[in-house]
């Protein structure tokens, strides 16, 4: 696959087309007129204050933490977001959140293409060497893309002590190396 991107060309990065694709995944703060539909595609799964969404999808730059969807060419609808935030006690780490793909177009390819590009985005611009996630119930998806499972993680630093919240919890962690 060779992702294009207009001036200057690099390989990978956003926004860039896939060639021949009608779809780009472009970081959402380049792109502010994406926001709105973006914060309905996340609140159709996880719901939460209008308000408390945009804000968060406002904080993205172009370090961390950055959000990033997939769109159709000439952006006009959101086909499925990410967003990389920074992990305190890791600095060539993140940790990918709110994975998300409209409903419509499941089963086709789009949250596997999403997760290259943030991978490609996370070891290219970001200069990272490993991403985190949690999941509840995607583990077998995120093994098929190369995640393998590791310890609990958190994006807030180093604990002192065990957390019972994160041995009993459904989550399973997964990380990659790039």
């Amino acid at each position: 696959m060779r992702y294009i991107k207009s001036e200057p060309y690099y390989e990978g990065l956003p926004p860039f087309n896939v060639s021949g694709s009608p779809f780009n995944v472009v970081p959402i703060h380049n792109y502010p007129e994406l926001m709105k539909d973006t914060c309905a595609l996340i609140n159709a799964e996880w719901p939460r204050s209008e308000t408390a969404r945009m804000r968060s999808l406002e904080a993205s730059c172009d370090s961390l933490p950055c959000s990033l969807v997939l769109t159709t060419e000439g952006m006009c609808r959101v086909i499925a977001h990410l967003k990389l935030s920074p992990i305190n006690s890791k600095k060539k780490a993140c940790f990918v959140e709110s994975v998300v793909v409209d409903k419509r177009h499941r089963g086709q390819g789009f949250g596997k293409l999403i997760m290259k590009f943030a991978e490609d985005y996370c070891r290219v611009v970001l200069d990272l060497k490993t991403i985190y996630l949690s999941t509840i119930d995607q583990d077998g998806f995120y093994e098929r893309i190369g995640y393998e499972y590791c310890a609990p993680i958190t994006m807030y630093g180093p604990r002192h002590c065990e957390l019972p919240s994160l041995q009993n919890a459904k989550k399973k962690y997964m990380k990659k190396v790039l």
